[in-house]
């Protein structure tokens, strides 16, 4: 249902009673769980240490306190030496790095959902409309597929939805078989 919706209807408030045609541009995106499970695995990271650099007196030239965490996976980098301990200076590492990688898959996720979106709505030029609801006429037409219904009250009332849901059906599954075919004969 994703796609731009056109209505032509006559007006109430125009008292010519003159046809007036609306666009509607329509996004329908599934529920997502926006929690997003970050697990880094050690085996995935290279740890170094390092001896501090800046104040801090004596202690910084004689530990290597100091953790840079590479993930091999993303190529990213965090380095941490805060602390005087190295155990502390990795927990922080660590943190900072899943908080990293999360801010990387929900930026992923968030540019793969406008990409969909984009591709779904389209422009809302009234070339791209997949269906028409004609008041005047009682008309239902699918552009995608032909389909021509004069009972359009039914529709709207979602008892005649079936019928272009089913044709909807049957010639996605017709194009997945002719597919198929010439998959198979190419």
């Amino acid at each position: 249902e994703s796609g731009v919706h056109r209505l032509v209807r006559i007006s109430p408030f125009d008292s010519n009673a003159r046809r007036h045609t609306s666009f509607a541009s329509v996004w329908v995106y599934p529920v997502v769980d926006d929690r997003i499970n970050i697990e880094v695995k050690e085996s995935d990271c290279r740890i170094d240490t390092y001896r501090s650099s800046g104040a801090g007196g004596q202690h910084v030239n004689k530990t290597d306190s100091a953790v840079r965490i590479t993930h091999m996976p993303s190529g990213l980098v965090v380095s941490q030496q805060d602390e005087k301990s190295q155990h502390k200076n990795k927990a922080k590492a660590m943190k900072v790095l899943r908080a990293r990688l999360y801010d990387l898959e929900r930026a992923k996720l968030d540019a793969e959902r406008s990409q969909t979106r984009r591709s779904q709505i389209g422009t809302g030029d009234r070339s791209q409309r997949i269906r028409t609801y004609n008041f005047p006429q009682g008309r239902v037409t699918d552009h995608r597929i032909g389909l021509t219904l004069h009972s359009l009250d039914l529709v709207l009332e979602g008892r005649g939805l079936d019928e272009i849901i089913d044709a909807l059906i049957t010639e996605h599954q017709t194009s997945l078989l002719a597919a198929v075919q010439e998959e198979g004969h190419g």
